[in-house]
């Protein structure tokens, strides 16, 4: 890969760039509620069924749509529309809002296990959409997603 590719443009990025952008968070994977009367967005501590709650990785990420047919694959050219949907601290989204990437983010620090040090990531902070049903899902609501 090439010398700091994330201060690139997302459209330049090679796919291997593009997936190694991701930090790691597992944020994006963890369900959420949005209320049709004014589009608001509440993110849960409900996790996806392939998260991986230790590591903060798909367990299944080549074959995820096997099980998880509705789950985003997420692109440059997505990012205007979704780019709401992914939590703040997101590097795709910080990257496509023309920020820079967080002190914490692997690429910077060239450890994968700063993000989780720096508590940014859901670490052991979610539980299985398995065990949860989805009219619960309003009791797992997080106020602050850091």
């Amino acid at each position: 890969m090439r010398n700091r590719f994330w201060e690139l443009p997302l459209t330049e990025l090679s796919s291997a760039e593009w997936e190694a952008l991701c930090d790691g968070c597992g944020k994006c994977c963890l369900n959420k509620i949005e209320y049709e009367d004014d589009g608001g967005l509440e993110f849960t501590c409900v996790a996806c069924r392939l998260l991986d709650g230790e590591s903060c990785r798909c367990s299944s990420y080549s074959n995820r749509h096997d099980f998880v047919p509705d789950c985003i694959v997420l692109t440059p050219a997505m990012l205007d529309e979704i780019s709401w949907w992914l939590p703040a601290t997101c590097a795709y989204r910080l990257r496509a809002e023309g920020k820079p990437l967080y002190d914490w983010h692997h690429l910077i620090t060239g450890d994968p296990e700063s993000i989780h040090r720096a508590g940014m990531s859901v670490r052991g902070r979610t539980v299985s959409e398995l065990e949860v049903s989805e009219e619960d899902w309003d009791k797992y609501v997080i106020e602050d997603l850091a």
